[in-house]
């Protein structure tokens, strides 16, 4: 792959605004010299992008038959095809469970309480044709609820799950239900392969930690959890497609679970040392990294681009890249920064800058 294209200033002409994700603002696609989709398999398969990815380069994609049957919803709720009931929170700006009335109260009920939806009887030929996406952008199919702890959570509420987690008598219970449910994410993967052959890799949904630590031990994780995510992955791998993160919560401590689950990228909250994570491990998973906190109403654009370009030179080198965490940096993205980061990591995977 050719990096050594020099780069022209016309490169930052926005070819069209496309829709933010998450109501975050448009982004502009550049006039690239590969298309984003190129540069994000150059940044996961090569660990050696072209540039940084910007903003527009991925998307996530959630079609609604999966999000009915397997999601939380939107305003106006949901029941998913476990009858779980999905209740809408305007000010968390999500959906929960309402807790109090669990779907079973130990996990050795579970094969009589939780039927698996045979998903060959589900339309995807009717849902391929009504829900594409823009397949110059690398998109993800994102897994929310996930397979495992959050699914259980929804099953149980937090605290009896939590508890499941380390009574003896539950233990074998749960790994044949989380096997069952790996079993049925490795069927949804090759469904969604199958009906959007442009899908490039899939967000795995898995919640670990509160604020302040993880939920449960790295001894737990690595017995009831790694097993299944490594199988799911491996999976993915063998399709062809890239696996990425969503864990939310003080998860520091448990990277090295998600790197021998096979993950190749984490998108970490902003209480984790994102700086802390990428040195340490930036050359094995590509981490979103926070930038380093400044003021954008009181900083000039010029002191933008230059908090910009001290990120590429920290945490942009091939063969251990990094991606910016443009969802948690919030109003410090700012245009200027975006853009310097998009020509200085240009310039810096090009070999064009020391």
């Amino acid at each position: 792959m050719n990096r050594k294209i020099p780069f022209e200033k016309n490169e930052l002409k926005a070819t069209e605004m496309l829709p933010g994700m998450f109501n975050s603002p448009e982004m502009p696609l550049l006039t690239t010299p590969v298309t984003p989709k190129e540069n994000v398999a150059a940044l996961f398969y090569d660990k050696h992008p072209y540039w940084t990815p910007t903003r527009a380069d991925s998307g996530m994609f959630v079609p609604p038959l999966y999000n009915n049957m397997l999601g939380r919803g939107g305003p106006e709720g949901l029941t998913d095809t476990f009858g779980i009931a999905w209740e809408w929170v305007e000010d968390a700006g999500g959906s929960i469970v309402r807790p109090g009335a669990p779907l079973m109260s130990d996990v050795n009920e579970w094969k009589d309480k939780i039927i698996l939806p045979d998903i060959d009887k589900w339309d995807w030929a009717a849902e391929a044709e009504a829900n594409q996406f823009d397949t110059r952008r690398s998109m993800q199919m994102t897994f929310i609820n996930g397979f495992w702890f959050e699914r259980l959570i929804s099953f149980m509420d937090f605290l009896p799950a939590a508890m499941a987690l380390i009574d003896e008598d539950q233990k074998d219970a749960i790994k044949s239900m989380f096997e069952a449910m790996t079993d049925l994410a490795i069927k949804l993967v090759d469904k969604f392969c199958e009906y959007w052959p442009a899908i490039d890799g899939f967000n795995i949904h898995d919640d670990w930690g509160a604020q302040k630590a993880p939920f449960f031990s790295q001894e737990t994780a690595y017995e009831l959890f790694v097993p299944y995510l490594r199988a799911l992955n491996d999976h993915i791998h063998s399709k062809g497609r890239y696996a990425t993160l969503h864990s939310c919560g003080h998860n520091f401590t448990r990277v090295q679970c998600f790197i021998d689950a096979r993950f190749d990228g984490w998108d970490p909250q902003a209480m984790n040392d994102t700086h802390g994570l990428y040195e340490q491990v930036g050359d094995k998973i590509v981490i979103s990294v926070m930038p380093d906190k400044y003021d954008p109403k009181i900083a000039s654009e010029a002191d933008q681009r230059l908090y910009a370009r001290s990120f590429v030179d920290r945490f942009c080198k091939p063969g251990k890249p990094s991606m910016v965490s443009y969802y948690y940096a919030g109003d410090m993205a700012t245009p200027a920064f975006c853009e310097e980061i998009y020509e200085y990591s240009r310039k810096k995977y090009g070999g064009f800058i020391g």
